[in-house]
C-alpha cells in the first residue's frame, strides 16, 4: 500500500498542497499532522502512520523535511522503515529508496538539509550577537520607562492617536500601553 504524511508547522499553514501532490502519487491513505514542527519527536499523525505501516508498504512525503528536522532523526526512521522493509520516496528531493542510488540520495539530502539547519542557526545567532555589541535591545520591552508612558500619553492625548500607531511608534506591544495605562492610572 501507498501511504501518505503530510505535516505543517503553524496553524496558518495549509496541508492542501501536500495532500495534492500525495494523491497524484497514488497515496491511498495520509496521515497529517498540522502544527507540530519537525524536530518534535511526539506527532500523533506521525506515531499513528508508523504503527500502521506493514511490510510492503511504501511512504511518500511531499519534501524531506516534513518527515522530520535533523539529519540523527531522519537516519533513525529510514532505517526504521528499511529494517521493517517499508520504502520510502520524498516527492521534491526525488528520494526513492526502492533503489540503491535513492537511499544513497537521501543520505546525502539528510546531509544538506542538516548543513542547511546549522548554517541558519549560526547566522541567526551572529546576527544577534552583533546587534547586542551595537547596543541593540533585542526584544520588546514589557513596561515604559516614565520618560517613555509620558510620551505615550502625550501621542494618544494629544496628538489623538490611537493606540496601535502609539505601540508602533514605540516599539512596544498594544498590551503594553494598555497595561501602563492600567498601572499608572494616567488617562
Amino acid at each position: 500500500m501507498i501511504i501518505g504524511y503530510v505535516r505543517v508547522s503553524t496553524d496558518d499553514q495549509r496541508l492542501d498542497l501536500q495532500k495534492d501532490e500525495l494523491r497524484k502519487a497514488g497515496c491511498e491513505k495520509i496521515f497529517e499532522d498540522h502544527g507540530f514542527s519537525g524536530a518534535d519527536a511526539n506527532r500523533p499523525g506521525f506515531n499513528e502512520l508508523i504503527k500502521s505501516l506493514q511490510e510492503g508498504d511504501t511512504l511518500v512525503v511531499w519534501k524531506l523535511d516534513r518527515l522530520g528536522r535533523d539529519i540523527k532523526q531522519l537516519i533513525l526512521i529510514i532505517d526504521e522503515l528499511g529494517k521493517r522493509r517499508i520504502q520510502f520516496k520524498s516527492l521534491n528531493d526525488g528520494i526513492d529508496t526502492h533503489n540503491t542510488m535513492g537511499k544513497a540520495l537521501f543520505y546525502f539530502m539528510a546531509i544538506f538539509a542538516d548543513l542547511e539547519r546549522t548554517n541558519i542557526r549560526e547566522r541567526t545567532n551572529a546576527g544577534l550577537a552583533a546587534a547586542r555589541r551595537r547596543g541593540i535591545i533585542l526584544g520588546r520591552p514589557k513596561k515604559l520607562s516614565p520618560e517613555r508612558f509620558d510620551m505615550a500619553v502625550r501621542l494618544l492625548k494629544e496628538e489623538g492617536k490611537g493606540v496601535s500607531e502609539v505601540a508602533r511608534i514605540m516599539q512596544t506591544t498594544r498590551q503594553t500601553i494598555y497595561s501602563e495605562i492600567k498601572r499608572r492610572k494616567k488617562l
